[in-house]
């Protein structure tokens, strides 16, 4: 669909940029200039300059010939980033439970209610959208710009794989579960309990992750002398079991 109002370089990048993030071109589509130029309404030049800025925030991949294809990463890398994830959000989160006020613990129950809405409707695709917003929703309150923006970076690096759309349905709904002891947690202003929460959380994250299988279908190939369970991450805080009834992240 060609763009609204008069083209513009930002509204190119943007768009790109909201297509692979929104999963309508999984890993490996390769984007074709002329094509993508032709849907916006613009000229080839733009749709180039746009691909090579997302080029080097990892979301595309220039091949030989000058060919673009949506960025695929190794069964290892997709692990690697959801644990630095983790741990930048574990970072965040000790101080924006402390400085949350009021009415940042009204939008994250908005937040809240929206994902449960996904969950509800089975809509995997705003079960991915609402969860990442109410992820940040108890990021922001920190104020750490910098630090906010690298977990927005490694969210965004992992998000065309539709990560939760992979995972079984069980995964899933333990998974969600996490996230209304976060929230009670987080209202609270209990700092200890959204740590251990989110930690738990991360580690379940993690090992629903670590069940997918490794494939050309899906994944890039394995940096040399790196095999999929390289990253130690099954050895190093994968929690991949039912939470038992003291799990800090177990709500009633």
């Amino acid at each position: 669909m060609p763009l609204r109002g008069a083209p513009t370089q930002a509204a190119v990048l943007a768009e790109l940029r909201r297509v692979i993030l929104a999963g309508d071109a999984p890993p490996g589509t390769v984007v074709p200039l002329d094509d993508v130029a032709a849907v916006l309404g613009m000229s080839v030049i733009p749709v180039r300059e746009s691909l090579k800025i997302l080029v080097g925030e990892g979301l595309v991949e220039q091949r030989s010939r000058g060919a673009y294809t949506v960025a695929r990463l190794a069964r290892s890398e997709l692990l690697e980033l959801y644990a630095a994830r983790g741990v930048l959000e574990q970072a965040v989160l000790a101080a924006s439970v402390a400085a949350a006020r009021p009415a940042d613990h009204a939008r994250a129950r908005d937040a809240l209610d929206a994902l449960d809405g996904a969950v509800r409707d089975g809509d995997l695709p705003a079960y991915h959208r609402e969860s990442r917003h109410f992820h940040f929703a108890l990021l922001e309150p920190a104020r750490m710009r910098r630090f906010t923006a690298m977990v927005g970076s490694a969210w965004n690096l992992t998000e065309s794989y539709r990560p939760m759309a992979r995972v079984s349905d069980a995964d899933r709904r333990r998974l969600h579960a996490d996230h209304a002891a976060m929230l009670k947690a987080f209202v609270a202003g209990d700092a200890g309990s959204l740590l251990d929460c989110a930690a738990a959380h991360h580690g379940r994250l993690l090992g629903a992750l670590a069940t997918l299988p490794p494939g050309a279908e899906l994944f890039a190939a394995e940096p040399e002398d790196t095999g999929p369970d390289d990253t130690g991450l099954h050895e190093t805080g994968v929690d991949d079991t039912e939470p038992d009834e003291g799990s800090p992240c177990t709500s009633s």
